[in-house]
Parts: C-alpha cells; sequence; structure tokens
C-alpha cells in the first residue's frame, strides 16, 4: 500500500462514487468514509418512491458498497459518527468518538440537511420532512387510507411523495408558493404539464399558495395563509430543498457560499481539501459561473470527476444536468436547461403523455423533457447546443440519431 490516507467527511452517493473510482483507478492507500448516519452509503432516490410505498422494505436492498465490497477493496466506513473538526495545515479529521485520522487528502461530501418551518404545538411529530431512511420509514407508517396529508413545496421529491401517497389511499394536497410546479427546471408550459398529471390523479395541487404559520393541534396540523381559510391535516410533509451542511468546512477556512466553493473538478480553497455532491458549489464552464446541483445523477458525475482530482489527475465532469422521475406510472427526464426564449418543438402525443419536448434556444436545441420516451434523452444529450431543422425534429419518422449526424453545431 502507498502508505496514503484519503477520508471522505460523509458516507453518502458522492462518497461511494468517489470511493469506488480511487480503486479502479489504482489508489491503494487507506480510504476511510466516516458518516453521521447508522447505515453504510445507500440510494435515496427511491425513499420517495419505491421504499416509502412499501414495495422495496429491505434497507439492505439500498446499498451502495456492499459488505464483501468493502472487505475485497480495503474500504473502511465508520457510521453513526460526527466530524467535529478538520484541521486544515495537517488536514486532521477529528471525529466524536474515534481518534483523530492524519489524512493526505480529505473530500467533504457531507450533503445536506432539510430546510424546516417553526412548527409551533403539541404534536411536532405529524411534521414530516424526507431525506433519510428513517425518515421514510415513518412517513410510510403515517400514509395510511383516508389519511389527509399536506405537502408544502412541489419539487421533484415532493411530487414523488404526493404519487405514492396516492398509491396508499391518502388524500393529498400539494401547496407550492410559484404559480408553476417547477418552472424554473422544466419550463412553465412542461411544469403545467406536471401539474395537470398530477389532478388527473386526484392531486389537489394548489399553485401561488405560500403558507404563512404552520402549527399543530392535538388532532391534527393546521396550515395557515394570509388571504384564504386555513387547512387542516392529519399530517404535513415539508419539502422546500435541503440546507448544506457546511458548518464543519466553514470552520476549516473553506470558501463557503451556499455550499462549498470548489473549481471544476472540486479543488477547494485549501490544498488537498475537495467537495462533491449537493454540498458542492461547483465552478461550471458550460453554464459560466458557480453551480449547486441536488440529484442523483450530479452526485454520481463529480464524486468520479473528484477521485481524479484527489489522484493529481486532470478529469472534469461539465455535462449538462439530467434529471429524472418516477410519478404516477410515468417516467419523467429531463437534460439541459430550458429555453429562455420559450422556443419548443413537441414530438410525440402530448395530451396522451407520451412525448418529448425541446426546448430551443436561438435555434439550437438547449433540453429537452420528456414523458415516458427516456430513450429520445440519449439523442437529445448528442443535439444539445446544434441547430436542427424543428419540421424534422418533430417527425416521428425521423431516427433523432440520424439528426445528430446531420445538425450543425453553434459554435
Amino acid at each position: 500500500m502507498s502508505g496514503r490516507t484519503f477520508v471522505t467527511v460523509g458516507a453518502g452517493q458522492t462518497a461511494a462514487v468517489a470511493a469506488r473510482a480511487l480503486r479502479r483507478r489504482g489508489f491503494d492507500g487507506r480510504i476511510l468514509l466516516v458518516g453521521d448516519e447508522p447505515h453504510a452509503p445507500y440510494q435515496r432516490p427511491p425513499l420517495s418512491k419505491e421504499f416509502l410505498s412499501g414495495a422495496q422494505e429491505s434497507v439492505d436492498a439500498l446499498t451502495l458498497l456492499p459488505e464483501d465490497w468493502l472487505a475485497k477493496n480495503d474500504v473502511e466506513v465508520v457510521t453513526g459518527a460526527e466530524v467535529v473538526r478538520v484541521d486544515p495545515a495537517t488536514r486532521t479529521v477529528e471525529v466524536n468518538g474515534h481518534p483523530p485520522v492524519l489524512a493526505d487528502a480529505v473530500l467533504f461530501a457531507t450533503g445536506g440537511r432539510p430546510r424546516t418551518l417553526p412548527v409551533p404545538g403539541p404534536r411536532p411529530d405529524l411534521v414530516h420532512c424526507l431525506r433519510t431512511v428513517e425518515d421514510a420509514q415513518r412517513l410510510r407508517a403515517a400514509l395510511t387510507p383516508g389519511r389527509r396529508v399536506v405537502l408544502i413545496g412541489a419539487g421533484f421529491v415532493g411530487l414523488e411523495i404526493a404519487a405514492t401517497a396516492i398509491g396508499l389511499g391518502a388524500e393529498v394536497t400539494v401547496l407550492e408558493m410559484a404559480a408553476v410546479p417547477l418552472a424554473h427546471v422544466v419550463g412553465p408550459s412542461m411544469g403545467a404539464v406536471l401539474a395537470g398529471v398530477h389532478r388527473a390523479n386526484g392531486v389537489d395541487l394548489r399553485t401561488g399558495a405560500a403558507v404563512s404559520r404552520l402549527r399543530t393541534i392535538e388532532g391534527g396540523v393546521v396550515a395557515e395563509f394570509e388571504a384564504v381559510p386555513a387547512l387542516t391535516a392529519d399530517l404535513v410533509v415539508v419539502g422546500i430543498g435541503i440546507t448544506p451542511n457546511v458548518e464543519v468546512a466553514a470552520a476549516a477556512g473553506l470558501r463557503v457560499d451556499d455550499g462549498i466553493v470548489v473549481d471544476a473538478q472540486g479543488r477547494t480553497s485549501i490544498p488537498n481539501v475537495f467537495a462533491a455532491g449537493d454540498v458542492a458549489r461547483r465552478y461550471s464552464q458550460r453554464a459560466g459561473r458557480h453551480v449547486r446541483v441536488e440529484h442523483f445523477d450530479n452526485a454520481n458525475k463529480q464524486g468520479a470527476a473528484v477521485a481524479n482530482a484527489m489522484l493529481g489527475r486532470e478529469g472534469v465532469s461539465d455535462q449538462p444536468n439530467w434529471f429524472w422521475s418516477d410519478q404516477f406510472g410515468h417516467n419523467v427526464q429531463f437534460v439541459g436547461t430550458a429555453s429562455t426564449t420559450g422556443e419548443m418543438v413537441i414530438r410525440g402525443d402530448l395530451d396522451g403523455r407520451d412525448f418529448t419536448a425541446f426546448h430551443l434556444d436561438g435555434g439550437a436545441v438547449c433540453g429537452a423533457f420528456t414523458i415516458d420516451r427516456g430513450e429520445d434523452v440519449m439523442a437529445t444529450r448528442e443535439l444539445l447546443g446544434r441547430k436542427v431543422d424543428t419540421t424534422v425534429l418533430a417527425d416521428e419518422s425521423t431516427d433523432l440519431w440520424d439528426l445528430v449526424d446531420q445538425a450543425e453545431a453553434v459554435r
């Protein structure tokens, strides 16, 4: 072994991918993942879908690094442990209840914690969030048929929970401050399509609905508004995003601005200290600015890229964002960015919810939203930044891969 030690502060998706990448690329030193949850690294996406519904009951099925892989690759995972300090000068990692570790490289993969709302009253247990296995287990136990559920926030996770709760027989109301859910991600017209899918399946989706106060009473939860009557529910789920866990990084002197600020490959302002995943605000040449992305796909890409950086290699990942979701039996995907000019080409059956909507900016493809046409996303990745004849693009008899060869790249 090389004698070098790499430590990850955090033991989630990003840390797991980084550990796998380090071993694949020949690093033979010590790898130590330190996480504050009681589980080894696991997948979060099923928590709002299969795991929440009960279709997937085993926590072991979520595991990212099986025990036999850890043993074979000599990767250590410390669970239920909090990193309280990282010394920037020596890269000493101090962990509650464990001896300090002197690291040659430190990766902050601390993710984030759910944003919350103040909730006075006698029943705080009736207000839920969803980030961990334990959160999902508590919520699953509460989602019984006939229960009145209010979700605050119509992001991807909130809409997935709504779909799962309807499937379990609950009565669901979703409250969203914006006029259209997810308009900032998929564009207002496609956000309206998603809203229609939920309403058609029994979700009471209320947009432009800002909760002014949330409180519990003995029999439930009351959501109050400025200009409309209050709404009473049996339980509430708050899904308004996450706050990046930057406290230890900030105390170590790292640059922090709504996340840990890093370069394109995950390097922080301190040598041999890195950050990636939900917590990292990474410089993107594609976007021309620093961005922080909260998604599984980003965690995968940045975990692999930062492993290269930790080994002193180049390997920037700046691919377009790709999101996916499963709601009411539909697979929803989005790649790239929504058009700023409102140009859109529909391929397929919009009313039948079997289509791809291509976003164009200046005549070039900049993104695509699909329902039940995930295969179109793969071709769209190659069409991004290219000008395409829109009539041909909309024609389903045309193979999208043929367009990849024909399309003109925008310089």
